[in-house]
This record gives structure tokens, sequence and C-alpha cells, in this order.
């Protein structure tokens, strides 16, 4: 089985919080997902990269998530679309972490640059 597969059966689900939510222009992306709901999530903070946020491994008052079940193909296109390098997770554009949800653990990518001049997105949702 190869490392996708484990990943995927390991964790079904994924956690979003820019442009893939609803309404926002990736969330064609997730076609097809069910949407399982939405929660805030307290173990990450959310910056304002521009066109896009990008989430850090910070406490905050809650960023709101919406959680989907996906399948290994989703998982693979979302991996290209964060810029997620499975063989340097480090060193990709976004890391894809697990994370407790309250609708089970997903999968959230986080960025990996320094937020240092960006904006912090102060209520959580983008």
């Amino acid at each position: 089985m190869g490392h996708l597969q484990r990943d995927i059966q390991r964790c079904p689900r994924v956690a979003v919080y820019g442009t893939l939510k609803q309404g926002q222009h990736n969330h064609y992306w997730l076609n097809g997902a069910p949407l399982l709901g939405n929660d805030c999530l307290t173990a990450i903070t959310l910056y304002d990269l521009g066109h896009y946020p990008g989430a850090k491994a910070e406490a905050s008052a809650g960023s709101v998530v919406e959680v989907y079940t996906i399948n290994t193909e989703q998982l693979a296109l979302l991996d290209q679309l964060e810029g997620y390098n499975a063989h340097a997770p480090k060193e990709g554009l976004y890391n894809r972490v697990i994370l407790t949800t309250r609708h089970g653990e997903a999968w959230c990518y986080l960025y990996n640059s320094e937020v240092k001049h960006e904006a912090l997105i102060e209520n959580g949702e983008w």
C-alpha cells in the first residue's frame, strides 16, 4: 500500500479555512466531497497572505474551518494545490498535519513560511 493510501485511510477528512470553503474560488476542488460541518479550531491561527490565508500551529481564540470527507484522489489534488511536498513537508508552501475537529481527525494545511509581516485574521474567519 502506498504512502498516500495509508494517509487517507488514517484520516479521510480535511479541514479547510480559506479558498476551499463554500463560496470561495477553489471550492470546486472539493466537488462531491460531503461536508460534515463547521468547527472553530483553537490550535491554529489564520494570517492574511493577500489572495489566500495561511494557518500556523499557534493557539488562538478560534479559526473557522469546514470539514469534508475526502478520498485518495482528492487528497492528492489538494496536495498539489497547496504545494505540499510529501518527501520534504517543511519545504513546500504548506505542510499537511492532522488536527482534531468536532467531526473527527482531519488533515489541515499549515503555512510553512514566516508570517512576521502578514496581518493576523483576528476574528478567525477568512
